[in-house]
């Protein structure tokens, strides 16, 4: 065994205490740690060493190098990507999960893929689906809506007696997408699985919102003349968290052949609360379903979970052919049910974190981030600086720059977002409302307090001032 390896073996517990203690000077130095780093323009090319330089000697070398520049996300003032933090019980499971280096890909000689089993039945339970919806963990919401459209692409070919998976889309009908405000992963997904980009279609939506026209997607339903296809309704879009009407959409099917996915990645923890519950409302009624975990769960990347109730099919598309890893088609056999066939545990830190604070706990974080974003929203709202371009829903905050007598251009808001960024007390993202440049809050982190949310307005107010200097 090489002499660094020996070495570290032998002291692995200096090891794991430096690290410790690294951690714990990060963890508590997060609220002052600039939410967002301008990083060097440039550094010399690092070499491997030949001979190694031991554990100790690369926690240094990564000090001086990466560190200083490792950005705040994980605090509180962090509103860019819809990202949450990591909660003190999902940061210890999810240590673990590296500590025990399980392969949760079904076989049996761990109990690995039960634990999976019983994080996905505590989520249902948290989100209130029914029992019949089986669901496994994958990589974040881009693999998730690729999951649920896999399974829709093969429910199609089911239609048109093919099996999509076995023969390929080659010399079959198109498979068409129906959305009103499709996230920019559907594109991908689409394009990963040979669907296309093209064939998604949006599909108009209702004045100065982000939900679905039901008459127009009823129209785009009745053009198809009974072919089967895919409407992807939205629970939560990015920029302002709207809500398409799932369950007027889930009864259009018994009218129209449609594969019925939903895109809950973070609006779906709306469940959580009394007083957003009613957004979801049809949720039970998809057929694919994706929720994301990095977001509102507060578990460590990448975590996302997918839902449905068309075990059978998954199975079609995802089977494996390796008789060493098993063909049983079971809830729990995932390397024949996810894109994967090595698999990390990643629902470990979603376990530790849902057991470690429960229903009411999740329920206080969700109304907590709402109230939070509603009030920097009437903040917004009656400043004469900015205006603001959508309701505040649940956790999201869509506005713009007023400037004198013009519509803002994307420039000018890059401008101000890199000025915000540069003053390390918040990180927000730009995007685009309607065709008006603007930009974005989420507010998902378990850490933000009513004193987070107004060192961010005094941020954003003191930013506004320089850029009409």
């Amino acid at each position: 065994m090489q002499n660094y390896l020996t070495d570290d073996r032998a002291h692995l517990d200096r090891i794991l205490e430096t690290v410790l203690a690294e951690a714990r000077n990060f963890l508590l130095g997060l609220d002052n740690r600039p939410v967002g780093t301008v990083v060097p323009s440039s550094l010399d090319l690092i070499n491997i060493p030949m001979d190694g330089l031991g554990a100790g000697r690369a926690l240094e070398i990564f000090k001086e190098r990466y560190e200083p520049w490792l950005s705040g996300s994980a605090g509180p003032r962090y509103f860019g990507f819809v990202t949450g933090g990591v909660t003190p019980a999902a940061l210890a499971g999810d240590w673990l999960t590296s500590l025990y280096d399980q392969n949760a890909l079904g076989s049996t000689e761990s109990i690995a893929p039960q634990i999976e089993l019983d994080t996905i039945a505590l989520l249902r339970q948290l989100f209130d689906l029914p029992d019949q919806f089986t669901g496994a963990f994958v990589t974040g919401a881009t693999m998730s809506n690729f999951v649920g459209l896999a399974l829709g692409r093969q429910w199609i070919g089911r239609q048109h007696g093919v099996d999509f998976a076995q023969i390929g889309l080659s010399h079959n009908a198109p498979v068409r997408i129906f959305s009103g405000t499709p996230h920019s992963s559907i594109y991908k997904a689409a394009a990963m699985l040979g669907i296309g980009r093209e064939a998604v279609t949006n599909i108009s939506c209702l004045p100065e919102r982000e939900a679905v026209d039901m008459t127009a997607l009823e129209a785009a339903l009745q053009s198809q003349n009974g072919q089967p296809c895919i409407v992807v309704a939205n629970a939560g879009t990015v920029n302002t968290v709207d809500f398409d009407d799932l369950q007027a959409i889930a009864r259009l099917k018994s009218r129209y052949e449609f594969w019925l996915h939903i895109d809950a990645a973070f609006g779906g923890f709306a469940a959580c609360s009394s007083k957003y519950r009613h957004w979801v409302q049809g949720l039970a009624m998809a057929d694919s379903l994706t929720v994301d975990a990095h977001k509102w769960l507060n578990v460590p990347y990448d975590a996302a979970m997918q839902f449905t109730s068309h075990l059978q099919l998954q199975a079609e598309v995802f089977q494996n052919a390796a008789a060493y890893l098993g063909t049983e088609v079971s809830h729990s056999n995932f390397v024949n049910l996810t894109p994967e066939n090595s698999r990390r545990l990643r629902a470990l830190p979603a376990w530790f974190t849902l057991m470690a604070y429960g229903t009411h706990g999740y329920t206080e974080i969700v109304e907590r981030n709402c109230d939070l974003a509603h009030w920097l929203g009437q903040k917004i709202g009656a400043s004469k600086a900015f205006a603001l371009l959508s309701p505040v829903r649940l956790n999201g905050v869509c506005f713009t720059l007023a400037m004198r007598g013009n519509s803002p251009t994307m420039n000018d808001i890059q401008r101000y977002l890199k000025l915000l960024r540069n003053s390390g007390r918040v990180f927000l993202t730009p995007t685009v409302f309607k065709g008006i440049p603007a930009m974005r809050v989420s507010v998902t982190n378990w850490r933000t307090t009513q004193a987070d949310i107004e060192v961010a307005w005094v941020a954003i107010q003191q930013t506004a001032k320089r850029t009409h200097a």
